[in-house]
């Protein structure tokens, strides 16, 4: 069904006329001011949960150490962007359920305010922005992105707006009812510290399939030229690019290679030929075999390129084995970076 709805909006003009945000829906909720400590206080881990997260190596995460200890530890958010044609939010949400088949807990993927499993490339990028640096503030791990399609540009127009460097100033926002908090700064929940909002840094963000016909709509005229050059902002950017992509046309600067434009570790990474600008975030059945799903937690760098051996399904499985790697060693990462600061915070 999931096909046959895409192949009848497989039109790329299509990305010139559509229109597909999702209405929100507010739920009211006391959402205070975070109290120094207090996030890391009030973390529910016992000391050999805390051992277990230290004990794991970021680099190889096996899925024992996903479902058994880091999903019962802290897990940072991830906001899935997807693109602008009906019903292509379908393909993002096939990737979302597919985190949670890997066992990510659906919980950090769902949008607390309307409990979408994805976000629309027509919402305000500096709402989203404020609203990233709020899950930092209030869970004490740092979300992260990734888009396909338009939602790629988004994911990348929401880094230049944490930046700053799209004019407006980007302040903190309650993802859950959408108000302004109307603050330019937050409290860092692992340092104690207040911070100016222009100085977070998402650790993982990608993009697949962006760039092209979508640059011509309004509201990402503004990241035609910005799209493919990668702020600060981000720790670690994966950029895919399909060997022949029709509709995310090449960057005629770039011819579609993402670069830092300061710090920030940028890789290019290029997808088979094959697979389709449409369905490549149509991953979901990929968790559902437990052959494939051992393949793709074994999955290092090593074997960007490669296809897994006769009797697992390649279809879309390079980009989900190299997205899951990276959203698995930022897990891990964050997870530490939390439990020092609480460890460390106990000492004294």
């Amino acid at each position: 069904m999931l096909m046959r709805a895409l192949a009848a909006a497989g039109v790329a003009m299509s990305l010139l006329l559509a229109a597909c945000a999702t209405p929100s829906q507010q739920h009211e909720r006391n959402a205070g001011p975070v109290a120094p400590d207090s996030v890391l206080v009030s973390a529910p881990l016992s000391p050999d949960l805390e051992a277990r997260i230290l004990a794991i190596d970021p680099r190889h995460v096996s899925d024992d150490d996903v479902r058994h200890v880091l999903a019962q530890g802290p897990t940072p958010r991830i906001v899935a962007l997807h693109g602008g044609i009906y019903p292509v939010h379908l393909v993002m949400e096939s990737f979302a359920d597919f985190l949670i088949g890997m066992g990510y807990p659906e919980r950090e993927i769902r949008d607390p305010g309307s409990h979408d499993l994805t976000h629309s490339p027509y919402e305000d990028a500096r709402v989203l922005a404020g609203e990233i640096v709020w899950y930092y503030e209030h869970e004490g791990v740092r979300p992260m992105m990734v888009g396909h399609s338009q939602g790629g540009m988004q994911a990348v127009k929401v880094l230049y707006d944490l930046a700053g460097l799209l004019g407006d100033s980007v302040t903190v926002v309650d993802p859950v009812t959408h108000t302004d908090l109307g603050r330019m700064t937050f409290l860092d929940p692992l340092t104690g510290k207040t911070r100016p909002v222009t100085s977070f840094r998402v650790p993982y963000a990608s993009s697949v399939g962006a760039g092209g016909l979508a640059s011509l709509l309004p509201n990402q005229w503004i990241m035609a030229e910005r799209t493919f050059e990668i702020p600060d902002t981000v720790e670690d950017f994966t950029g895919f690019q399909i060997g022949v992509d029709l509709i995310a046309l090449d960057n005629p600067r770039t011819r579609g290679r993402y670069e830092a434009i300061g710090r920030a570790n940028v890789r290019n990474v290029t997808l088979p030929a094959a697979y389709s600008h449409y369905y490549v975030a149509n991953v979901e059945p990929l968790a559902k075999d437990a052959k494939t799903r051992a393949w793709l937690n074994a999955w290092t760098p090593a074997l960007v390129g490669h296809d897994p051996p006769a009797g697992i399904d390649p279809e879309n499985i390079q980009w989900a084995a190299d997205v899951w790697y990276s959203i698995k060693e930022h897990w891990v990462t964050e997870a530490q970076n939390f439990v020092r600061a609480r460890q460390a915070m106990a000492k004294h």
